[in-house]
């Protein structure tokens, strides 16, 4: 794969990642168990990590990584997450969900890919992250709707 190509992905993983924290905002505000909201935080947290090694990885490729704001495709995201967490946490959570398919399937492409050692090293870790973050929310979507009110 050729080095503008790479930059390219990563910063397609970066945007995404950005898109997660900020979807992560309004989900954490609409979760009342202090379990459930520091598993959230914490995912949040490995979603800023994720945005800061990618970049650093773009900038050592010579590259320049995307700021760190939403696109028109994380404002969406942003705002489903918002609207889904008003029903609250339930809702909140099941937004997070269909968050984390989506970060988790680009993770996964993205991890097939023919990359240096190094950035492929970077992006399976990130991609377990993910395989994480999806089974927790995947184990709460099981709890019936009444017990998260």
């Amino acid at each position: 794969m050729e080095r503008i190509q790479i930059i390219q992905r990563l910063n397609d993983l970066i945007q995404l990642d950005v898109d997660a924290v900020e979807a992560y905002s309004h989900a954490i505000k609409a979760i009342k168990y202090d379990d459930i909201r520091n598993k959230f935080i914490e995912f949040q947290q490995e979603h800023q990590s994720h945005v800061h090694t990618l970049s650093d990885m773009v900038i050592r490729l010579n590259g320049t990584p995307v700021k760190p704001s939403p696109d028109m495709k994380g404002y969406l995201i942003e705002g489903l997450t918002a609207l889904k967490s008003i029903t609250g946490q339930k809702g909140a959570i099941e937004a997070m969900l269909s968050n984390e398919k989506v970060t988790t399937k680009k993770y996964e492409e993205a991890s097939a890919l023919d990359l240096p050692e190094e950035i492929l090293k970077l992006v399976k870790a990130n991609w377990s992250h993910e395989l994480r973050h999806l089974r927790y929310i995947n184990e709460l979507i099981e709890i019936p709707r009444h017990e998260l009110r």
